[in-house]
């Protein structure tokens, strides 16, 4: 009997442990059943749908260009196009028809070169100091007021003068510069104005420029007010050499973006000044010039050798790097 009954207690025990296991597992089951995962959310009621733009990206801004630095001494005349030449009633047939000129910006000198930068010059090259330049590069009277190496006495600021076409070229080189090209030249004259004759409009007095003999002699360089590019002297003080070629009619067929006359670039110029003999351009008139030879459309042609009779100067230019 007592067997019986310890096998029936143990039938029950183990029931109710059954009975226990279950109950544990079906209340997992319905939790597991209440949990929705946020994908089953979204799916089972399309209302609910949740869609996002993404931000957009903004591109990065273009870094502006930077400005150009600007070689000491120099002025920077900007790109673009102006009307070259003169229709004007004193206009000579060689300034004529008007023509419009792109050029690409460049540097130009603020200043005529002047007896000290000049003399810095002949002192680090002795092959074209007074006594040994090539007689192919002067027509004897170069450097003609010095005194072998040594400029007039108290004209350090003045320009130098007596300075011939390829001597000009050579001291530009030597700067790591080049003489500006006719229409440079022109363009840099006119400092903006438009169908004005002079660097500073239509008048001319001797407030503006040293011409006529009115001092008798060349100035200090910057002694007179600047046009609106900031270049002094471009009118008056002394002659000023060209890099290109004189050509009467090169008007007529000027091509019409950076002209260069006698060659097809400046470089082309640069490369072999030695050797070229064709006239070269003179501009601007000197201290003892009319006042129409100041004009900015004037123009003349002389020998690359000529090195004048005591107003014939240069200044330099330089192109703007890419």
């Amino acid at each position: 009997m007592l067997g019986v009954m310890e096998m029936l207690f143990r039938r029950i025990g183990l029931a109710l442990i059954c009975f226990f296991v279950l109950y544990i597992l079906s209340c997992g089951q319905g939790e597991e059943a209440d949990e929705v995962s946020p994908t089953e959310l979204v799916g089972a009621d399309p209302s609910t749908e949740i869609t996002s733009t993404p931000e957009p990206v903004p591109e990065p801004a273009a870094e502006p260009a930077p400005e150009p630095i600007i070689p000491d001494g120099m002025v920077l005349i900007p790109e673009g196009e102006f009307e070259m030449g003169s229709n004007n009633g004193n206009a000579d047939p060689d300034e004529q028809p008007v023509h419009t000129v792109h050029l690409d910006a460049f540097y130009i000198d603020a200043n005529e070169i002047t007896n000290g930068e000049f003399k810095d010059f002949v002192l680090a090259n002795p092959a074209w100091q007074k006594e040994q330049i090539d007689e192919k590069f002067h027509d004897g009277n170069y450097l003609q007021d010095w005194n072998g190496n040594n400029f007039p006495l108290g004209e350090r600021e003045q320009p130098v003068r007596y300075v011939s076409w390829y001597a000009a070229m050579a001291y530009a080189v030597w700067m790591d510069k080049r003489l500006p090209t006719e229409a440079e030249w022109e363009k840099s004259a006119r400092g903006g104005l438009k169908k004005k004759q002079y660097p500073w409009g239509n008048g001319i007095n001797f407030n503006r420029a040293n011409y006529g003999k009115n001092i008798g002699i060349t100035t200090a360089v910057g002694e007179y007010p600047a046009n609106d590019y900031g270049v002094h002297d471009i009118a008056g003080n002394v002659w000023e050499w060209c890099l290109d070629g004189y050509e009467a009619d090169f008007y007529a067929n000027s091509p019409r973006r950076n002209p260069t006359a006698g060659a097809d670039n400046v470089d082309e110029i640069v490369n072999d000044f030695e050797n070229i003999i064709d006239f070269r351009v003179i501009r601007g008139g000197g201290w003892n010039s009319e006042p129409e030879w100041l004009r900015a459309s004037n123009r003349h042609g002389t020998s690359p050798k000529y090195a004048g009779i005591g107003a014939l100067g240069f200044r330099c230019a330089k192109s703007v790097s890419p």
